[in-house]
């Protein structure tokens, strides 16, 4: 496997009309995006993937495209992009954007071509237009249904006035499906997928890439409801079919001219036999394996997906990816419970996927923890919605704009009032200006635990190893170093033998947290033994814990915490960095590294801690530590990161 700039990024989704809105409209826009960029990088962020700004009606937010070489005016245009990406290459940020292959917008100069030309001509010939069945052709071609909900065909009215050919639509009737047999098609992807590189884009995320191709003749599909959109259809004649690989061996010959750019592809594809060839060497760069998106918050579904999605990729030698939200699906906290609960398991979750290898993808406000909005009917905009004739509600509810500063609605996030989708009140205490005041913020612990991904040597490696856990738990070693330990029970977990944490104990004054758990850390260097702990002192409204060490090579861990109340509860971060190392010698053990990140929320411990060797004795009692570190609390949602040198 060729190491590229890819292969260990940090993506961002980026919602344009939901990020952030620069000039008023109510809908977030590039420019948006371009006041922002200072604060991705400072998130950690490699590279900017951005949903659809190509020319569109708007019917499905973009992914119905137009013109697929020019930008939307309700972006900013074209020039707004040229901004964005010069902007984001002065940060050393990549800028990737969507790409739509598998259908157009019927309002494009060729499906309009093709609705006014007759049966069997060659405009029709770009799209998938079939005569129908039964009598008069008054039936469908067959019983495809559309993702969106209700009939996949949709009937045209000929030029002579009477119903006529039915044209295919696997999304919303004004997104007709190409006709990839048809060699235009390509043709004017490859002008598309040029036109963009030239301009300086990175690579592309590709819409539905196991779409498509079709299969010959058409055939019914046993219809099911998925309980995700896109998902369940490793059988299903609408996707995975066997010419989609020729198509993308096609658009891989175009990126070999291009050979920092990188293609990304929406497969929902679940067979890991059948995942793996959308990955081979003359296809996809990457493609989105979304199994830990799907997952329970249970371990055994959790270390099956992160062990399915490492064979699928290790059987075409290819990167993983990792993802926990997307425009598509509900938001983490929304998807693991809700409220508190909810809250600490998505965290737990997120430490999961940054503590794997492989490139890995967040959306659009995941850093900041926001929860689905309960929208009223009225300001729903999702075809899903009308589509399925209001008994879907549709993905609104994920895609609400980011808040960014201020205690009332919009939050920043636009001068108007009228956002496209309603901000609720409840993100006052969420929004980015608040947490970044905050060391116990959901954006506090994401800025720290990319750091350390992108920081440690530890996190390096491509080979994760399962280790020995209890049931409800799962710990794993990555080849790098990091060994990462989740408790996804109800119960307090004891820690494996040989690894211990500092754990975070109220003590006074009230309410102020200081690591109390003492680490007992044994040389044979100067012939002595250490024991230290932190000690909380009161500085600048915030508490600080130093723990010094000192051996023969003038060896030195500095651990500093911050410790701060929010709202009654708890918070703590602690980081600790060592600057040399010293080799354990016969009868002493050794400290690692580690890092501490404790959220405390309705019982909930999340904690990132440190492993220690226990290779002697030391003639110390050991003492036992939780996965919790306090006992008797109701639920033990958390988690650890072990960095082990």
């Amino acid at each position: 496997m060729t190491t590229t700039w890819w292969s260990h990024a940090l993506f961002y989704q980026v919602y344009p009309r939901s990020f952030r809105d620069s000039d008023g409209d109510g809908v977030g826009d590039l420019d948006g995006v371009t006041t922002k960029l200072d604060y991705l990088k400072a998130l950690g962020v490699d590279a900017i993937w951005l949903n659809p700004v190509m020319v569109s009606p708007m019917a499905d937010n973009g992914y119905d495209v137009a013109d697929p070489r020019d930008v939307d005016p309700l972006f900013g245009g074209i020039e707004a992009l040229d901004r964005l990406t010069d902007a984001a290459h002065r940060l050393g940020m990549k800028v990737t954007m969507d790409l739509v292959p598998n259908h157009t917008s019927s309002q494009h100069p060729w499906f309009q071509a093709a609705l006014a030309a007759s049966p069997g001509s060659d405009q029709r010939e770009r799209y998938i237009f079939r005569d129908g069945s039964g009598p008069g052709g008054i039936h469908p071609p067959n019983n495809w249904v559309s993702i969106f909900g209700g009939p996949a065909w949709t009937r045209v009215v000929e030029a002579d006035g009477n119903p006529g050919q039915w044209y295919l639509h696997l999304f919303d009737a004004e997104q007709p499906d190409l006709n990839w047999e048809n060699p235009e098609v390509f043709d004017d992807l490859e002008k598309t997928l040029r036109f963009w590189l030239e301009r300086g884009i990175d690579g592309f995320r590709i819409d539905v890439a196991h779409g498509m191709a079709k299969p010959p003749g058409l055939p019914d599909m046993e219809v099911i409801r998925a309980e995700v959109l896109l998902a369940d259809m490793d059988d299903d004649p609408r996707f995975n079919n066997e010419g989609v690989h020729e198509i993308h061996r096609r658009i891989r010959s175009v990126f070999n001219d291009y050979p920092d750019a990188v293609a990304i592809g929406e497969v929902w594809v679940y067979d890991n036999e059948q995942f793996s060839r959308y990955v081979r060497d003359d296809e996809l760069h990457l493609g989105f394996n979304f199994r830990l998106l799907r997952a329970k918050f249970d371990a055994v579904d959790i270390r099956g997906a992160i062990e399915n999605s490492m064979t699928a990729a290790a059987m075409a030698d290819a990167v993983p990816t990792w993802t926990l939200a997307n425009h598509d699906v509900d938001r983490e906290p929304t998807r693991y419970g809700g409220g508190p609960v909810g809250q600490a398991r998505a965290r737990a979750m997120a430490l999961v996927m940054l503590a794997l290898p492989g490139a890995v993808f967040i959306y659009n406000g995941e850093e900041l923890g926001l929860p689905n909005v309960e929208l009223p009917d009225e300001a729903l905009r999702d075809p899903v919605w009308e589509r399925s004739g209001h008994t879907r509600r549709g993905r609104d509810a994920c895609r609400v704009p980011v808040p960014w500063e201020g205690d009332t609605p919009p939050f920043g996030f636009s001068d108007n009032t009228d956002t496209w989708l309603p901000l609720p009140r409840e993100w006052a205490e969420l929004t980015v200006e608040k947490q970044l005041d905050d060391p116990d913020s959901t954006l506090a612990f994401y800025r720290r635990a990319i750091e350390l991904r992108h920081s440690r040597p530890e996190f390096s490696g491509a080979v994760i190893e399962w280790l020995e856990s209890p049931a409800d738990g799962l710990t794993f070693r990555v080849s790098g170093g990091a060994v990462y330990a989740l408790n996804a029970g109800a119960r307090s977990m004891v820690l494996p033998e040989g690894w211990s944490t500092a754990s975070c104990r109220r003590t006074p004054p009230p309410g102020w947290c200081s690591t109390s758990a003492s680490v007992r850390v044994c040389t044979q260097t100067r012939r002595q033994s250490r024991t230290f702990s932190a000690r909380s002192q009161r500085h600048d409204g915030a508490h600080s814990a130093r723990a010094y060490r000192r051996g023969e090579e003038q060896t030195r861990t500095l651990a500093t915490a911050r410790l701060a109340q929010h709202q009654g509860r708890v918070a703590a971060t602690a980081v600790h960095r060592t600057k040399a190392r010293v080799d354990a010698q016969p009868g002493g053990q050794r400290a690692h590294p580690h890092d501490l990140i404790r959220g405390d929320s309705a019982g909930v411990q999340l904690l990132c801690g440190v492993r220690l060797r226990q290779e002697t004795h030391c003639g110390q009692r050991e003492h036992t530590t939780h996965w919790d570190a306090d006992a008797g609390i109701p639920r033990a949602d958390g988690n650890h990161f072990l960095i082990q040198q």
